[in-house]
C-alpha cells in the first residue's frame, strides 16, 4: 500500500504522462544540482519538463503502457523528460546537454505507445520542428495540385485558341455579313422586265386606238359648204 506521499507522486506523474506526447528516459547520476537546474530550464523552453521519478512509481502511473517498456529504460536511477510539444527539439536539447555533461545519458523514449532506443532518439532529434514538417507536407501536396490546375487550364485554353484562330481566318477571307434589309432580290431581271412589258403595251394600246379613231372621224365628217349668194 503506497504512502500518501507516494500516492501523490503517482497521481502527479500520471497527469504529466497523460498530458505528454512522449517521455525520454535518462540516467542522471553524477549531475550537480546546478546542472539539473540548467537542464530543466533549457528543456522547459523547448516544451518539456524534467523530473526524477522512481521506476516503480512511474510504471504504476503509466498503466498498461508500462508493459511495452524495455527493462533497460527503467533500471537504475532514472530522470524522465516529459515532452508536451516539439518532440525533436526536446530530444536535441537532452542530447546536446549530454555532450557537454557526460553524467547525463539518454537511454531511450516512449512516444506514441512505441519504445525508442538511444539511436532512434538521436534520429528523432534531427527531424525538423512539427510546424516545418507540416509546411513541407502541405507543400508536397500543393505542388501536384498546382500542376493539375495548370493542366486543366491548358486543356481549356487550347480549344479556345483553336476556335479563335479559325474565327480570325474566316474573318479575313469572307465578306461582311449582309443584313436582311440590304440583301438584293433573288428574282431574275429578265423575268421582271417580261412581267412589266404587258403592262406597258396595255398602256400604249389605247393611245394608238384613240389616234386612229380620231383620223377616221375627221375623214368621215361632212364638209360644211359655204352658201353662195
Amino acid at each position: 500500500m503506497p504512502t500518501e506521499q507516494k500516492a501523490r507522486t503517482i497521481e502527479q506523474t500520471k497527469a504529466k504522462y497523460q498530458r505528454a506526447a512522449g517521455v525520454l528516459f535518462t540516467e542522471y547520476r553524477g549531475l550537480k544540482v546546478s546542472q539539473l537546474q540548467a537542464l530543466r530550464r533549457d528543456l522547459q523552453e523547448k516544451g518539456g519538463e524534467f523530473h526524477v521519478v522512481k521506476n516503480t512509481l512511474f510504471k504504476i502511473a503509466a498503466g498498461d503502457d508500462a508493459a511495452i517498456l524495455p527493462e533497460s529504460l527503467t533500471s537504475g536511477p532514472t530522470g524522465i523528460a516529459f515532452i508536451y510539444e516539439n518532440e525533436p527539439a526536446c530530444a536535441k536539447a537532452l542530447l546536446d546537454f549530454s555532450k557537454t555533461n557526460k553524467a547525463l545519458v539518454v537511454k531511450g523514449a516512449l512516444i506514441g505507445g512505441k519504445a525508442f532506443d538511444d539511436k532512434q532518439v538521436e534520429a528523432l532529434s534531427k527531424l525538423p520542428a512539427k510546424e516545418v514538417l507540416i509546411a513541407q507536407v502541405i507543400g508536397a501536396i500543393a505542388a501536384p495540385l498546382s500542376n493539375l490546375v495548370g493542366v486543366i487550364e491548358a486543356l481549356y485554353a487550347d480549344p479556345i485558341r483553336v476556335i479563335g484562330a479559325v474565327a480570325d481566318k474566316v474573318a479575313e477571307g469572307s465578306p461582311a455579313p449582309v443584313t436582311k434589309e440590304e440583301a438584293p432580290s433573288t428574282a431574275d431581271p429578265a423575268e421582271s422586265t417580261a412581267d412589266e412589258a404587258p403592262a406597258a403595251e396595255a398602256t400604249e394600246a389605247p393611245a394608238e386606238a384613240t389616234a386612229a379613231e380620231a383620223t377616221e372621224a375627221t375623214a368621215e365628217a361632212p364638209t360644211e359648204e359655204t352658201p353662195t349668194e
